[in-house]
């Protein structure tokens, strides 16, 4: 059994929360938060029991966890991420890991060097459509990859504590929080880009939307992602594969989602393994289903109980992302490529 200690209880530690309670091997022995009450009551609501503290390293102590969950903004991670390497805890870090890639991998040595196990939340590579995406092109059934796009929208995030996620100096903007997603789904397909070319929107927020293409030798690669939508718009996220043989197409809002066309077959819906779980309660991110989120975190739990690293989103992987992502928007401000 697996004690986890959550830091910061918004939308994400909430639903991580969650998932730990569907996790036999998982069990939540507290939460840090700065609103105690709100944290109390939001945990009654989800019928969770934990007991809430201000203070981490109060937490800490009064828990012993074995790995510590942390969900809190952006700049905040290093601080949490050294505190609990410190104490000799495994870790979860939502993404992004840093804000820069420099922090990222100095968090990353530091936990090589404790021996500590750490995973990065970068929760697509989760996801049981890009996971079906992925078990296709490893079977390499489809024969050659010719190209792939891969888009991801939102209507203005609304659902932040304090509004930080609309702040380009705590969550560095869409291009950072939203778009390096697929940047970090690119690089788990397919490795790392020699370069990347892009362009993209800014606003009061950031860089609000980013078109990218990501140099390849032998196959196109590009991606789209930004939140340039109204409040109430929702939000949607998908992909075209196309190969020599066959075409994979995923739109996160389409009633039959993920759909192939293989050969001379017709275009119909693909088989995959879905999520054991449904949606979230009290939702108030863009996305309601816990499936890529509970794969992510059955993973941590079930590596952490065989006294394993995680292999995959690791933190130089999400190290690599981070670089990525700074490099597009780099290249978004300059009009320049910038090569990795």
């Amino acid at each position: 059994m697996q004690k986890i200690l959550i830091t910061g209880f918004g939308f994400m530690g909430s639903l991580h929360a969650q998932v730990y309670a569907l996790l036999p091997a998982a069990k939540l022995v507290g939460v840090v938060d700065d609103n105690v009450d709100a944290t109390r009551a939001k945990l009654a609501r989800l019928g969770l029991d934990a007991p809430v503290h201000r203070d981490f390293a109060a937490a800490l102590a009064a828990t012993n966890p074995d790995a510590v969950d942390i969900c809190v903004p952006t700049p905040a991670h290093p601080r949490y991420v050294r505190a609990a390497i410190a104490a000799g805890k495994h870790v979860f870090c939502e993404k992004p890991f840093a804000a820069t890639a420099r922090e990222a991998l100095a968090l990353a040595a530091a936990a090589r060097r404790a021996k500590i196990k750490m995973q990065i939340g970068q929760c697509i590579r989760f996801w049981p459509e890009y996971q079906a995406l992925e078990a296709f092109h490893r079977s390499r059934r489809g024969g050659r990859l010719l190209s792939l796009h891969l888009y991801r929208s939102s209507g203005r995030p609304a659902y932040s504590v304090g509004n930080w996620v609309n702040k380009e100096q705590q969550s560095g903007g869409a291009a950072f929080d939203l778009h390096i997603h697929d940047t970090d789904f690119v690089h788990h397909l397919l490795g790392k880009p020699r370069a990347v070319t892009s362009v993209g929107t800014r606003d009061a927020t950031g860089w609000s939307h980013l078109f990218t293409t990501y140099r390849f030798p032998k196959f196109a690669v590009t991606a789209s992602g930004g939140w340039n939508y109204p409040a109430q718009w929702g939000f949607q996220m998908g992909f075209e594969a196309i190969y020599e043989r066959a075409v994979i197409e995923y739109d996160s809002r389409a009633a039959a989602p993920l759909m192939l066309t293989e050969g001379g077959g017709p275009r119909q819906p693909m088989a995959f393994t879905p999520s054991e779980v449904g949606e979230a309660q009290g939702r108030g991110g863009n996305v309601a289903s816990l499936g890529g989120y509970f794969n992510e975190l059955r993973y941590f739990v079930d590596c952490l109980e065989r006294g394993t690293h995680p292999a995959i989103a690791t933190p130089a992987q999400g190290a690599e992302s981070v670089r990525t992502v700074l490099a597009e928007i780099r290249s978004a401000a300059t009009g320049r490529t910038v090569r990795l």
